[in-house]
């Protein structure tokens, strides 16, 4: 049903899916934290950067991102400089590629959830003596599960459906770059449908599967 090229992609999509969100979170919990509460004059600035990728074309995107990781751009002459391997068409470059693409995918929904929270919670616990940090662990975090979750499901089902994002900067490399929906597009062009039918049912499936995850985390309690 699938040939080995196919189950060595679905595996490297998952893979760059699951490294993508968890760098995601990692970067978008502070960034959206300081959304949602700072009051900077020019915050709209940084909210409009952070949102570019819902509206750039992917190829925009990947395009100027491969001028960055080329030998001739700044981040390719700096990995040449450490005599480390250039980040243009290797699956380093498509992680940074997917971090930024998906990006506004897990920001959103974390500054959402943040500013759902208030202020209130966090004024009461800083009564009681908690310190800041305690404050964003101990109370801001719990509170603001669902919109983790959100930002989880939605970063890594972003991640799973890229196309232009990741063609352009690594290329299709069998085993390296070649993900899901550049196999189905392979697929599809050779005329072989029941190969690209196969595959693009399990993204189907799986992108439903995680979208019930999300409903069913944020559905309200019904209290009897």
């Amino acid at each position: 049903m699938f040939s080995e090229a196919d189950l060595t992609s679905l595996v490297l999509t998952l893979k760059l899916a699951f490294i993508t969100t968890l760098i995601l979170l990692l970067v978008c919990t502070p960034l959206a934290w300081w959304l949602a509460y700072s009051r900077w004059r020019f915050k709209y600035v940084v909210e409009a950067i952070v949102a570019l990728p819902l509206i750039l074309p992917p190829t925009v995107l990947g395009f100027y991102l491969l001028l960055a990781m080329g030998v001739h751009g700044p981040l390719g002459k700096l990995m040449l400089a450490l005599d480390l391997t250039p980040l243009a068409f290797s699956f380093t470059g498509v992680v940074i590629g997917s971090v930024f693409y998906s990006l506004p995918f897990v920001v959103q929904p974390l500054k959402n959830a943040f500013m759902a929270i208030g202020r209130r919670p966090l004024e009461v616990a800083a009564t009681l003596g908690a310190r800041p940090l305690e404050r964003f662990w101990r109370v801001a975090l719990p509170m603001a599960r669902p919109g983790f979750i959100t930002a989880s499901v939605l970063g890594f089902a972003h991640t799973v459906g890229e196309f232009g994002v990741v063609l352009m900067i690594g290329g299709n490399i069998p085993g390296q770059t070649q993900v899901v929906s550049i196999s189905i597009y392979e697929h599809v062009e050779a005329l072989e449908y029941g190969q690209a039918h196969s595959l693009s049912a399990i993204l189907l499936i799986m992108s439903f599967v995680l979208l019930l995850a999300v409903h069913g985390a944020n559905r309200p309690v019904r209290v009897v």
